[in-house]
């Protein structure tokens, strides 16, 4: 039986709320000198990477993740502000704080950016349209900031909507809209698709979501196999994930990009003992004891690999998490060039159960810039 996306769970009102350019606008608003400026948060060394970037530096194509130098390079006129991570969880919270006020199920992705679900209409609006309205405004009001929204019956729709008219904008997909709605966006806008997906689906000459919506259930199961239904029912607006409150910690961890490239060994195994410090002290205080550690090593030529290590007992001590991460990181040394970068992630939490109904929650990542 077809299950109608537009009906099913009856009644479900969801919004997404995005912060526009969060890092950057935060320190816009902090810094008159900034504002209406290319501005990008980051470190502006030659190991530098930007963390994000104002409007103003976006038309020159700087984004998040893009080295420093890249970013300088396209756009001169960039100015680098260090992040204020304390500044921009103060921030979040209080923007969360707002958003109970109209919801009791609300599901933070990250510091700038949460699931609402408005179902049971908890400030007596009448409708979702009314209480995004209304969030916004309140944000804008106590913050100074301003904030995207898309309102519809689904979270993926919903995100989707929430980017389609960026900066200070709002969408609503109502019920009956969603699936012409997503077939008329490039496949590349697609929550949770990421590039290497993207590019072998327009290999195959699948480039929006009215292609995939094109091919049926045999073709994608021959060419992306377990993630076949999962395409198919994005391509018809279709996703029954509910908004979770209190979505459970599946990894954190942190990472440090180096101004000159680490090469002997002594080096390395330092940087690592202070990623490893920094990690723990993070994981002590949520009270998270994980089973797996990863390290992450990117070389002097960009390439990149992880490599992980699992333990049958929960790790309990910062001792551990880092005799766990020498014993990962040994067997690749020495190397025979240098390391730009090292990151340490612990998952497999004590209290991490098998979700299959949603997708995993991205690790609480912090970057030692």
């Amino acid at each position: 039986m077809v299950v109608d996306p537009d009906t099913t769970p009856a009644g479900r009102k969801i919004i997404h709320v995005d912060m526009d350019a969060f890092y950057a606008s935060v320190e816009q608003r902090d810094d008159p000198a900034l504002r209406g400026k290319p501005v990008a948060v980051g470190g502006s060394s030659r190991r530098g990477v930007v963390a994000a970037a104002s409007y103003e530096a976006r038309k020159f194509g700087v984004r998040s993740a893009m080295p420093s130098v890249t970013a300088k390079r396209q756009c001169p006129a960039l100015i680098f502000v260090p992040p204020r991570f304390e500044v921009y969880r103060d921030i979040s919270h209080q923007i969360r704080a707002i958003f109970r006020d109209y919801a009791d199920e609300v599901e933070p992705l990250s510091l700038d950016e949460a699931y609402l679900d408005v179902s049971a209409d908890k400030a007596g609006l009448g409708s979702a349209t009314a209480a995004a309205k209304l969030i916004r405004e309140r944000i804008h009001a106590e913050t100074g900031l301003t904030a995207s929204a898309g309102v519809s019956y689904n979270k993926f729709i919903a995100k989707l909507a929430s980017d389609q008219n960026k900066p200070d904008g709002l969408t609503i997909i109502p019920p009956g809209k969603g699936a012409a709605f997503v077939q008329t966006l490039s496949i590349r806008r697609f929550h949770g698709i990421g590039p290497v997906t993207a590019a072998k689906m327009e290999g195959l000459g699948i480039f929006s979501g009215a292609d995939l919506a094109a091919m049926d259930g045999v073709w994608l199961a021959t060419h992306f196999g377990n993630s076949a239904e999962w395409l198919h029912n994005l391509a018809r607006g279709i996703d029954h994930r509910r908004v979770k409150s209190n979505r459970p910690l599946k990894s954190l961890g942190g990472e440090r990009t180096f101004f000159n490239d680490l090469i002997t060994d002594t080096e390395i195994r330092e940087a690592l003992a202070h990623v490893c410090t920094v990690v723990w002290d993070r994981a002590a205080k949520k009270g998270a004891r994980g089973r797996t550690v990863t390290l992450k090593l990117r070389y002097a030529d960009f390439r990149t690999i992880t490599r992980a290590r699992s333990v049958t007992a929960p790790i309990l001590d910062g001792a551990s998490l880092l005799a766990a991460g020498e014993a990962i990181l040994g067997p690749l040394l020495p190397t025979e060039q240098g390391i730009r970068l090292l990151g340490v992630t612990l998952s497999k939490f004590e209290d991490e159960e098998d979700d299959d109904e949603d997708t995993a929650a991205p690790a609480d990542l912090f970057s030692l810039i």
